[in-house]
C-alpha cells in the first residue's frame, strides 16, 4: 500500500475525517495548513491523505482535490443531484423551497423536489403544489414514506448517481432513506411539539454506498434558509423559467417588476406560476432573505 492515497470524505465527526480509498476507510485529521488558508474539507470532497498508521487506518488529510461543486448548507460537495424533500402537511415553506432552488440554480445543480406525506393531504393539494414547479421545468415526485407510495421512482431517480436528501427538519427524510434502505436504520424524529418545528434527527452528514456507483447524503435539517449571498439582480436568472424570456423584454436591464414591455410579466399565469413570480418580486426587492 502506498503512503499517499486518494479517497473521498464519506463523514465528519469532531475533527474526524472519514475517508474511502480503494484500500478502505481511513480516519483522518486535517493539517493545520488547511486552518490557516481558511479551508474546511467537507463530506463529498475527492482528497489526498498520508497513511500513517496502516494498521489502525489512520492518516492526515494533505490536499482537497478542485470541486465540481458545493453547497454551503447543508454542507456537501462533488454531488449530482439535490432530492429536496419538503412535506404537505402541516404545511409547505415555499420561501425556502424557492431559496433552495436559486442556489442549486447558481450552481447548476440539478434538483429533484420530492414532496412527501402525501397520504395525509385527503385533499391532494399536493399536486397544485407540484404543478408549479413541474411548469418551472422541475421534476416533481409524489412519495410517502409511511405508505411506500412513490418509492420505486424516487429509488430510479437515484441510480448511478451520488444524490443528497435535504430540506427542512422534520420532513420525513429519514423515514424516506429507512424505506428505501432499511439497512442503515437512520433514527427517525418528528415535529417538535414546543416550537411546531422538525428535530434534527440526523447530526452528522454523512455519504451512504446504496449500490453499485449509488451514493445518498444523509443531512441535518434546517429551519430557515438564506439567500442573502445571492446579488438581487441575479436572482432572475435563478428562476428556470425565467431564462426564455429574459432576452425578450424591451429593456436590457429589466429586472421584470415594474417595466413596461417586459417578457417575463408577460408570461405569469401562463407558463410562469403567478405564486412564484410574486415571492421573485418580493425576493428583488429585498423583502425577504429567508433568514
Amino acid at each position: 500500500m502506498a503512503d499517499m492515497l486518494t479517497g473521498r470524505i464519506v463523514k465528519g465527526v469532531g475533527g474526524n475525517y472519514y475517508v474511502m480509498t480503494e484500500f478502505g476507510e481511513f480516519v483522518c485529521q486535517a493539517r493545520g495548513l488547511f486552518r490557516k488558508e481558511g479551508i474546511s474539507p467537507i463530506v463529498g470532497d475527492f482528497v489526498e491523505i498520508s497513511v500513517i498508521g496502516r494498521a489502525k487506518s489512520t492518516g492526515y488529510l494533505q490536499k482537497i482535490l478542485p470541486r465540481e461543486n458545493e453547497l454551503l448548507r447543508p454542507k456537501v460537495a462533488n454531488i449530482d443531484q439535490v432530492l429536496l424533500v419538503c412535506a404537505i402537511v402541516p404545511q409547505i415553506n415555499l420561501d425556502v423551497v424557492d431559496g433552495f432552488l436559486m442556489v442549486c440554480e447558481k450552481q447548476g445543480i440539478d434538483v429533484i423536489l420530492c414532496i412527501n406525506k402525501i397520504d395525509l393531504d385527503a385533499d391532494r393539494h399536493y399536486l397544485e403544489v407540484g404543478r408549479a414547479y413541474e411548469m418551472a421545468g422541475y421534476r416533481v415526485l409524489y412519495v410517502s414514506a409511511q405508505h411506500d407510495a412513490g418509492l420505486d421512482g424516487l429509488r430510479a431517480a437515484m441510480e448511478g448517481k451520488v444524490s443528497i436528501l435535504a430540506g427542512p427538519s422534520g420532513v420525513g427524510k429519514s423515514s424516506l432513506l429507512n424505506a428505501l434502505f432499511p439497512q442503515f436504520g437512520l433514527e427517525v424524529g418528528g415535529l417538535s411539539e414546543k416550537i411546531g418545528r422538525g428535530k434534527h434527527t440526523t447530526r452528522h452528514t454523512a455519504l451512504l454506498e446504496v449500490g453499485d456507483g449509488t451514493y445518498v447524503v444523509d443531512s441535518p435539517g434546517f429551519t430557515s434558509f438564506s439567500i442573502a449571498h445571492i446579488d438581487k439582480k441575479h436572482l432572475q436568472y435563478c428562476y428556470r423559467e425565467f431564462k426564455p424570456h429574459l432576452e425578450k423584454c424591451y429593456y436590457v436591464d429589466c429586472i421584470h417588476i415594474s417595466e413596461h414591455d417586459c417578457a417575463v410579466k408577460e408570461r405569469v399565469g401562463i407558463d410562469i406560476d403567478t405564486g412564484r413570480y410574486e415571492r421573485y418580486v418580493y425576493y428583488a426587492l429585498g423583502e425577504r432573505q429567508n433568514d
